[in-house]
């Protein structure tokens, strides 16, 4: 993270779903390098815990965690009263929080497609209703929601998770038209495949992950760190003219011809 040092979030307070590893990870302490105060949330209180420590020990009191099941409204109004009497007002909230739950269509039940909506898209939307009054009253507000690629370019067995992605990208659009005139932002992004413990179980062999890496036009897969320098732009004043976008950054994956693997010298 030795990149982040120019303090362009400083003086914001944002609050990051799912920040106990990965993806999450990686956005809350892009956020905390560039001087904004962080609340990390995870179902994993430990592993929260284990990020906010590693947060402020290099950027001291800049980081709480709590225990946050996402798709709970009653957990939601715990967290955000928490965090706002820790740090002030909630400007920036990073909808990060997302299960993958790879399910075949023959044999997927409502109720698994139901918790695959709640956690990955209700969760979502009761986190900008809890969120908003205090951006509301600070007078400006940056909410990011993270989405997916599948969005535009989806695979087999992913019917539910694809379904609550694209709820959560089209959420978005309309909260961005309809949250404009309070000055709040809300922007969507789109990761290709980017290195977690998500992907991890996605791609469980040797052979699989080899079999990922080479699809990709660059030749590696995103990193946390990577996707974290585009939360920053979001969460920045430097996007303050950018809102109801839906921001990919997948390496040039979804432009690819499919199977296009041809060596160009």
């Amino acid at each position: 993270m030795g990149a982040f040092k120019m303090n362009r979030v400083k003086g914001k307070v944002a609050l990051v779903t799912g920040a106990g590893q990965g993806q999450g990870a990686g956005e809350a302490k892009a956020l905390a390098a560039e001087g904004a105060k962080v609340i990390v949330t995870d179902i994993n209180f430990e592993n929260a815990q284990k990020i906010a420590g590693e947060i402020n020990a290099k950027y001291p009191d800049s980081a709480i965690a709590f225990k946050h099941d996402a798709s709970k409204k009653e957990d939601w109004e715990a967290v955000v009263k928490a965090g706002v009497e820790k740090f002030g007002n909630i400007t920036v909230l990073v909808n990060n929080a997302g299960i993958l739950a790879p399910t075949k269509w023959d044999v997927l039940t409502h109720e698994k497609f139901q918790q695959v909506m709640d956690v990955n898209a209700w969760s979502q939307f009761v986190g900008m209703q809890t969120v908003i009054p205090y951006m509301r009253e600070a007078g400006v507000g940056s909410i990011i929601n993270i989405a997916s690629m599948a969005v535009v370019n989806s695979s087999g067995a992913f019917t539910a998770y694809t379904a609550s992605k694209g709820a959560a990208d089209a959420v978005s659009r309309a909260a961005a038209i309809e949250l404009a005139h309070l000055n709040i932002r809300v922007n969507s992004v789109l990761p290709g495949t980017i290195y977690t413990p998500m992907v991890e179980a996605a791609f469980p062999d040797k052979a699989s992950m080899e079999a990922a890496i080479a699809s990709q036009p660059l030749r590696r897969m995103g990193t946390p760190e990577d996707l974290g320098y585009l939360i920053v732009y979001l969460a920045s004043d430097e996007s303050k003219f950018t809102t109801g976008t839906s921001q990919l950054i997948d390496g040039g994956f979804n432009v690819q011809a499919s199977g296009s693997t041809a060596k160009i010298d």
